[in-house]
This record gives C-alpha cells, structure tokens and sequence, in this order.
C-alpha cells in the first residue's frame, strides 16, 4: 500500500453536479468556471458523482470530458461511478475516449450501489440487477481490465465472467493510459471490502466517519496486499469527506444540516453515522482532516457541503491546502 511516508499528498474536490440538480440550475459554463478556479487555486483533482434518478446529476463522464477540455493539470475522476448503470461495453467505450480526451489523467472511483431504496428502484429503472451487485462490479472490472489489455501479446480478447460474457474486446477502442485508468473502489471497511481492494483494485476510496477506523482499515489492505504479492504501493488509500466552512460553527452546521436533507432527504445526524462530516472554520476543519493523513489517507476528494459551494473554494484552497501539505 501507498507509504505515508513518500507519497505526496493530493486534495481534491467534488464538482457540483449534484448541487445543480437539487437547485435545478443545470448549467455547464458554472462547472467549467469552477474547475478552472478549482485548478488555479492548487486543487490536485476534480471529481464528479453519478446517479440517474437516485440522486440526479448530468452525467459524470460527460461532464469531465468538457473539464479535460479547459484544464490542463489536475487529475480528472469519478466519486463514484456506478457501472452497472450503463452496458459495460458501452461504458468501456466511454471510459476509453475520455482518457483520450483528458490525455491519462483519469482515475475512476467505482460504486456497486448505495444500499437505499432510490438506489435500487435506479437499477431496475435500467434492468439491472441489485441483487449480486457487488459481484457484477467486479465483472464489470474483469471486462474492462481484459477489453483495455486485450492488445498485449497473447493477451485474451474475450471475457467468460459470471455475469457477463464477450467476444472480440480487442476491437473495442482502448483508452491513452496503457492498460486503463486506475479503478479505485468506493467502499467501507468491512472484511470483504479490504479483501477486494487489495486484490483487485489501484485504490481505495471510502468515507469512513472514524480517522482511527480509516488507519486500520488501511493497515489490513497493506497486509492483504503483501499477502496477494502485489507491489507495496499498488493501492491508493484515499478518503472521500465532506467539509462545510464558516467562520461561525453554528452557521457552518446549519448549511451542512440544509445541504445533506436535500441531497440524501436525511438528516445529518443519520448521515454521519457512516460518513465524513466536518464543519466550521478552515483552519478546524484541516485540522479534523489531518487526523486521517496521520491515520494514512494519501488523496483527499472533498466535498463541499453547501448548495453554494463556489465562495468556500478559495478559503478551503487558501487555509486548508496548505495545512495538510504540511503534514506530508
């Protein structure tokens, strides 16, 4: 696993597509006016989340193929991507030309699916099946690694999964990074999770509420890792959180209160009970976030909890960037 004790730390930050859809101001010039802010102010990477009718956004591989097309640095990735969404064949292709588009720079988070029923009920919404859905993402995975391979020597150019089958993957077009972008799974701490990641993933990207759960999580994927023979630092141990900042805490919580009832239509208090929460002044909130780069986190995508989130870019650019680069 990544070494906290070489590997650069990386912040970035989620653009606000879900936010225009709560807001109904569905605009692409303000997402392309915030990711070149975004990159100017120092950002590492800019993320995109992806729902079709759970919780509606334009769609993620969309819209970061217009922000590779007005950036130039950062690193470009999906929080979460959720496969089984789209035919994998079609997401294959997708995923491909958007790394040509944004020139490598692409990581992808991938989801099985929130366990909610809007989640389920967007699945059936597309003939997916929710039942086995953590298996047909790893399906999924094993057909894009075998498609964006497939031009290696001897490599196979067909794919006989459990749930999906296909021929001639070597025809499909493949993606400028040799062997594919990473793939990072969007998951918890459970057992089954860390087996995963470290077998089969290049990061892992959860949102766990306790810094000191996130370190030994982070210690099993190092121990799994070595088990499965895998370089020390194949997995990216990353952490996806939601920050709201205000000079008055009490401001801070109530906006982060607003915000998370119209994007989950749940309350804070149910929602920090399995995720990353925190709010107030800047330098308090580096401070919270510090815990987990001490505990190992190595790339930060924040989440700016606030249905306006373009005036706290430069002050969480400006006081919070800093501080955690210093730890590192």
């Amino acid at each position: 696993m990544a070494d906290s004790t070489t590997t650069p730390l990386r912040i970035g930050v989620l653009l606000p597509t879900r936010e225009q859809a709560i807001t109904d101001s569905f605009a692409a010039d303000p997402l392309l006016d915030f990711a070149r802010h975004a990159e100017q102010l120092g950002f590492d990477s800019l993320w995109a989340g992806d729902s079709l009718t759970a919780r509606p956004r334009l769609d993620p591989l969309v819209v970061l193929s217009a922000a590779g097309a007005v950036t130039s640095r950062v690193t470009l990735g999906t929080a979460a991507l959720t496969p089984a969404l789209r035919h994998p064949l079609v997401g294959a292709n997708m995923i491909s030309s958007l790394d040509h588009v944004c020139g490598s720079r692409l990581v992808l988070g991938l989801g099985s699916g929130f366990p909610m029923p809007e989640t389920e009920a967007e699945f059936a919404s597309v003939g997916a099946s929710f039942k086995g859905r953590v298996g047909r993402l790893d399906d999924i995975v094993g057909l894009w690694r075998t498609a964006w391979g497939s031009d290696r020597p001897g490599a196979p150019t067909d794919y006989d999964g459990k749930y999906w089958q296909a021929e001639g993957l070597d025809r499909l077009p493949r993606p400028h990074r040799p062997g594919g972008p990473p793939l990072w799974l969007a998951g918890s701490d459970t057992p089954r999770v860390l087996e995963r990641v470290a077998r089969d993933y290049d990061g892992w990207l959860p949102f766990l509420p306790s810094a000191e759960a996130y370190g030994v999580a982070r210690a099993r994927i190092a121990e799994l890792v070595e088990e499965a023979g895998r370089p020390a630092d194949a997995v990216t141990p990353a952490l996806y959180a939601t920050v709201t900042v205000n000079r008055d805490a009490a401001a801070a919580q109530a906006e982060l209160e607003h915000y998370i009832e119209h994007y989950y239509g749940r309350s804070l208090e149910q929602m920090s009970a399995i995720q990353a929460y925190g709010w107030g002044t800047a330098e308090h909130c580096a401070e919270w976030l510090a815990s987990y780069v001490r505990a190992g986190a190595r790339h930060l995508v924040l989440r700016i909890g606030s249905l306006d989130p373009e005036p706290q870019l430069k002050e969480i650019a400006d006081v919070l960037l800093p501080a955690l680069r210093s730890l590192a």
